[in-house]
């Protein structure tokens, strides 16, 4: 039994109730998944306002029992919630946690271990080492690259980029871990047209700016032209995409990548998820040549299925991870061992690592591609579903994702709005080549084809019902 402070104790037993909140708390979030598939997806207005209501507190001056404390929480928080966990939920590329992988955060969090390096945890820097093995032989990336875990892509991206800008300033004679940016040869960074918005975020922070970028134009699909490749000189950074955030479309790595290496150019990929293809047979030649980049950004929060947070920096040459990102004083000392802290931005950081070992060893490689695949498969089945009735598919689907027109923006904002109210499903809004549209991301385990079903229904139903109106 989990020992708890003699206050809590008195307080738990004086309720009469279970001495074990950990307990009451596995009880609860089981009965919250096992539930998940009879709710709506999105949370009723009165589920929201309650919430609302019962936060509307100030700070209590006494303390509260744990258990009363997860009954708030499972009573007022769990209908309010998004049922992003299940298998209807096709928003913003969001991946359901796989049940190994849920478990194994859940102890990770028991466990309360510190992981930035072997002393604060020799577990879960060994977790580390082989998670980060088991994603470059999954995803077919270089075995000595380096890596990290981050909250998510736009940190791997910050990861990555901060080894780019060591990188190509240390090729120009420069250190800019110890003389900053003030003075230095200006860096180039060249980017698709349909790059993701986190970028020019991760671009801000580096004090690269988000308007000095070089951008190409970009196809009717959201790939890089290879036709409009600029001519550069100087250190020089491209950043390219494996999976378009709106049609999943892959930029033409080979052939960028080769323009860019010729004139020693650093290309990063922003690969959040499409990236993941490289882990199917069948879909892997979508995402040929991104393998000769010197960086990579995904997140195993999207398509490995673990939970948030949890991204993933891989970097080809490790020097150039450890050198813009190392860290040494005081009680951080230099060691023989391989030291997360040296390759990530973060010094306190959970233990990211046990979630995506957990999930790898869940499924296996066979099972990681099964599930893409089948996701895949899914979302052209939607895709087919929708363009057999009549309604406009906007992308050429060749992965996870449909973007869907309802023809003008007044009505495609009433359809949407209509079939997330209607708690089937749940897919967002977007703009896609100009106008608006919807995007639907399949990319759960949960997901199966009754889902899938049942969902196609909802958006037909709503189309035709705003169509009548």
């Amino acid at each position: 039994m989990m020992k708890l402070p003699e206050w809590q104790a008195d307080l738990i037993m004086a309720a009469g109730e279970n001495p074990n909140p950990l307990l009451d708390a596995a009880e609860r979030a089981t009965r919250y998944l096992d539930t998940l598939d009879t709710r709506g997806v999105w949370p009723s207005s009165d589920a929201v306002s309650r919430l609302k209501s019962a936060l509307d507190t100030p700070l209590p001056d006494q303390a509260t029992a744990p258990n009363e404390i997860i009954a708030l929480l499972d009573e007022i928080g769990s209908p309010a919630t998004v049922a992003s966990a299940g298998g209807r939920y096709f928003g913003f590329v969001t991946g359901g946690a796989l049940p190994a992988s849920l478990a194994a955060n859940w102890l990770a969090g028991a466990w309360d271990q510190n992981s930035f390096n072997a002393v604060s945890s020799p577990a879960i820097s060994l977790f580390e080492e082989t998670a980060l093995r088991w994603i470059k032989e999954a995803l077919v990336l270089p075995a000595t690259a380096e890596g990290t875990f981050v909250t998510g892509a736009t940190m791997a991206n910050f990861t990555c980029l901060v080894a780019a800008r060591h990188a190509v300033l240390k090729k120009a004679g420069w250190d800019v871990e110890s003389q900053g940016l003030f003075g230095a040869p200006e860096i180039n960074v060249i980017v698709g047209e349909e790059v993701h918005a986190t970028v020019y975020k991760v671009l801000s922070l580096l004090g690269l700016g988000r308007d000095r970028v070089i951008t190409v134009p970009a196809d009717d699909q959201g790939r890089m032209r290879v036709d409009a490749l600029p001519a550069f000189e100087g250190p020089t950074i491209f950043c390219i995409q494996a999976g378009n955030v709106n049609s999943g479309a892959f930029d033409p790595a080979a052939a960028i990548i080769s323009h860019a290496h010729d004139a020693g150019a650093w290309v990063h990929v922003d690969g959040a998820f499409g990236l993941w293809a490289r882990a199917s047979e069948t879909l892997a030649p979508l995402a040929n040549g991104f393998e000769d980049a010197d960086s990579w950004a995904t997140d195993a929060h999207k398509w490995l299925n673990v939970p948030y947070d949890s991204g993933v920096a891989i970097v080809r040459e490790p020097d150039a991870l450890r050198r813009a990102m190392s860290i040494n004083g005081a009680y951080l000392l230099a060691s023989e061992n391989r030291d997360q802290i040296d390759y990530s931005p973060d010094c306190s950081r959970r233990a990211r690592a046990v979630d995506a070992w957990a999930a790898l060893k869940s499924l296996g490689r066979t099972g990681l591609a099964e599930m893409i695949d089948r996701n895949c498969a899914q979302a052209s089945r939607l895709a087919d579903g929708l363009r057999g009735a009549g309604i406009e598919i906007l992308n050429d689907v060749v992965l996870n994702q449909v973007v869907v027109g309802f023809g003008d923006e007044e009505r495609t904002h009433e359809v949407i709005r209509a079939i997330q109210n209607s708690g089937t499903c749940w897919c967002g809004g977007t703009q896609w080549r100009g106008r608006p549209a919807m995007r639907i991301s399949v990319s759960s385990w949960a997901t199966t084809d009754l889902d899938i079903d049942k969902s196609l229904g909802a958006i037909l139903k709503a189309n035709q019902e705003n169509r009548a109106t």
